[in-house]
């Protein structure tokens, strides 16, 4: 698409809405016949009503799951072919780009430069990376006496359960089916109640390419009905999921009550970005600093929120993040110069409007932004916003504000800055500003976080895992190898030669 304003106007004029749930190779009704309305966060006006699933439309998913996996339709399928299939997918996401950037934009208020540019283009980089990585994982053999054979093997788990969130809806599936439908598991997937529309479509952009029916389906509605019971379900064998802690430790008490299926959780940070006093550059640090805190609105498990800097430098440094940051447009998610959209609904809009109040309550001071505007829009948009002052004790350096939020906290020397940048119940990625090498390794060792990014900020790319420490994670990794393996089971195979 091209990124010219009256081009994504017309696209957008155009997109097709899919409101029904995927269910066993075909859109189906809801049972209840029920409807939630789909908001455009921008506006707030409503985009469409989606079809509201419940249980047993859960169940009718779940048993399709089943049913596509034990009949071996994909388990059994040669991974050769398994890999076809998904690079075939990556190749219809590809050529349907514009329309599910515009879904995205829509549905969650993202910037659509952003989905054009980042969250589609990595979404198909995904699909292709793990389909090429299908037929290319291998099994051991133990090293046993000349009479017995040990053969290591990993099989699918079976039918996952992928409860997708609203900050990237799209990119997130993407992450989760990849490696579940590459290592030959079916799926349920439960997009956002915020953000559906993209993930239906996906559902049937997956059954052009050939995955059979049952592979791959989508249920739509709240987290309290639909992921609970998916969470509950004894015919799911895992659940892989992104989003709060708080839904996290929900997930975890679902299993413990049903089947004691496998939880794997990608959940909230409050990361630190941390700038060491002999950093000569304040330039560059200050571009990534502002890109850690208030991409994608600051709606973001890893967004450096913390900016943990040597008191030597913090004025000059704090200076340089401010005149940046006003270099970042607040507005329209359809224009292509917007680099900060709307927050995701008016409830999260309040949240963060609260840690504000909070925060000035607690006796930081608020050096730029702090208030919600465009008020005309009718859509739900703040400022960015950053506080200097800040103690690690307060409530807003504390919790994870998923705003565009940026806290500002000193220290004096390395060992305080170690403390500072631990001292949160999460533990999912940090940034780390320095020109010595030798602190680099020092500080990226001791500072307890699933990735460490050096004089950037980054998650790093599809090749490494992502997942957190502490309240951050639990039960595996995204991306890279290692995400194959939350989605299989090893077994062994002791043979006695005669």
């Amino acid at each position: 698409m091209k990124l010219e304003k009256d081009c994504i106007r017309e696209a957008a004029a155009h997109v097709r809405f899919k409101t029904q749930p995927f269910i066993g190779g075909r859109y189906v009704d809801a049972i209840s016949g029920k409807t939630f309305a789909s908001e455009n966060p921008a506006t707030g006006e409503v985009l469409t009503d989606i079809m509201q699933c419940d249980q047993q439309d859960v169940d009718m998913a779940v048993q399709a799951a089943r049913k596509a996996f034990d009949s071996g339709a994909w388990p059994k399928m040669h991974a050769y072919e398994r890999k076809e299939v998904l690079v075939r997918l990556a190749e219809l996401i590809e050529k349907n780009a514009d329309e599910l950037a515009i879904l995205d934009a829509l549905d969650a208020g993202k910037p659509i430069s952003d989905c054009v540019n980042i969250d589609i283009p990595e979404a198909v980089h995904c699909f292709r990376w793990h389909a090429e990585a299908a037929d290319k994982l291998y099994g051991q053999v133990s090293p046993t006496g000349p009479g017995t054979v040990g053969m290591i093997i990993r099989e699918p788990i079976g039918a996952v359960g992928a409860v997708v969130p609203w900050n990237f809806p799209l990119l997130m599936a993407a992450w989760k089916l990849g490696p579940a439908l590459a290592t030959g598991n079916t799926v349920v997937a439960k997009p956002s109640k915020q953000t559906t529309l993209s993930i239906l479509r996906l559902a049937e952009l997956a059954q052009e390419a050939g995955v059979p029916d049952g592979v791959l389906n989508a249920v739509s509605g709240p987290g309290e009905t639909v992921g609970q019971a998916l969470g509950r379900h004894m015919g799911i064998d895992a659940i892989t999921f992104t989003g709060s802690t708080e839904v996290g430790r929900k997930l975890l008490q679902y299993s413990s009550e049903s089947n004691l299926k496998r939880i794997v959780l990608e959940l909230g940070g409050k990361s630190p970005q941390v700038v060491m006093g002999d950093v000569t550059d304040l330039d560059y640090v200050a571009e990534h600093v502002v890109n850690a805190a208030f991409w994608n609105m600051g709606e973001n498990c890893s967004a450096g929120s913390r900016l943990v800097v040597h008191n030597s430098i913090k004025d000059a440094l704090l200076e340089k993040v401010i005149a940046r940051t006003r270099e970042w447009p607040v507005g329209d998610p359809l224009e292509p110069t917007t680099k900060i959209g709307s927050m995701i609904d008016k409830r999260q809009m309040e949240k963060v409007l609260g840690y504000i109040e909070t925060g000035e309550a607690e006796g930081a001071k608020v050096v730029l932004g702090g208030k919600r505007i465009l008020h005309e829009t009718g859509g739900y948009f703040i400022e960015p916003t950053i506080f200097e002052n800040v103690q690690n004790n307060m409530k807003i350096a504390q919790e994870e504000i998923f705003g565009p939020v940026l806290v500002t906290t000193t220290f004096e020397t390395e060992a305080e800055a170690i403390a500072i940048a631990n001292d949160t119940p999460y533990g999912l990625a940090a940034s780390l500003h320095t020109d010595d090498v030798s602190v680099a390794h020092r500080l990226a060792r001791a500072i307890r976080a699933g990735t460490v990014s050096v004089n950037c900020y980054s998650e790093g790319d599809i090749t490494t895992p992502f997942g957190g420490y502490k309240q951050s994670g639990f039960g595996g990794r995204d991306n890279g190898p290692h995400a194959h393996d939350q989605y299989t089971e090893i077994k062994t195979i002791w043979i006695q030669l005669k």
